[in-house]
């Protein structure tokens, strides 16, 4: 997770501590997608400090991964260490990392809605544009209730999801998992407590 519309000297202050803000456990719901995630090369977008990317590589992925803050990506780096395990981890905000057309099996998405609705579009976009033909999204993040819960997450609806909005985005591909939900979730104290979420997983025609 990382704050696209956030300063980012706030985020690398968050960051700057000897605790994982957001646990180093993986994501629940990528880790209950498993056998929909196949194989191959992932990409781990907004990664903060690894949990899912470092997962993924667990899995067996070659797994690509970026995010914009400098301590996030060092915590990233010793995690991947701990678990033995190589990620290509690189410090950039989205709109700089370096999308390669038709390169992965795998892009996973997991809480990176600080980004307004139109730069959210243009991200959708180089999601479906990297993917190779096959290929499968996965997308996690906070459905509309979670105003309610402030548990986590943006504070502004707009950052929201609901199912519309993700297969209006990837209209066209085949949608395996499209699902709102409200569970309790224990993602070291950045999210902790019931929260509303969305779970998306689609693959490129």
């Amino acid at each position: 997770m990382s704050g696209f519309a956030y300063p980012q000297d706030m985020w690398n202050k968050r960051f700057s501590t000897p605790d994982y803000v957001f646990g180093e456990e993986p994501n629940a719901f990528l880790v209950s997608q498993a056998a929909l995630l196949g194989n191959g090369h992932a990409l781990a977008l907004a990664d903060g400090e690894g949990r899912n990317s470092v997962w993924l590589a667990r899995q067996g992925f070659t797994v690509d991964a970026f995010d914009f803050s400098a301590p996030a990506v060092d915590k990233a780096k010793a995690l991947a260490a701990k678990h033995q395990v190589q990620v290509n981890f690189t410090c950039t905000d989205w709109q700089s990392f370096d999308w390669k057309p038709v390169c992965y099996d795998l892009v996973a998405g997991v809480f990176f809605q600080f980004a307004t609705p139109a730069e959210r579009a243009e991200l959708f976009e180089k999601i479906k544009h990297s993917l190779k033909p096959g290929g499968t999204v996965l997308i996690q993040g906070y459905g509309k209730n979670q105003l309610n819960f402030k548990t986590g997450g943006p504070d502004k609806l707009e950052h929201l999801y609901d199912e519309d909005l993700l297969r209006q985005a990837f209209a066209g591909f085949d949608v395996q998992v499209c699902e709102t939900y409200e569970t309790t979730i224990h993602e070291g104290a950045g999210h902790n407590g019931m929260s509303a979420l969305v779970g998306f997983v689609a693959r490129k025609p």
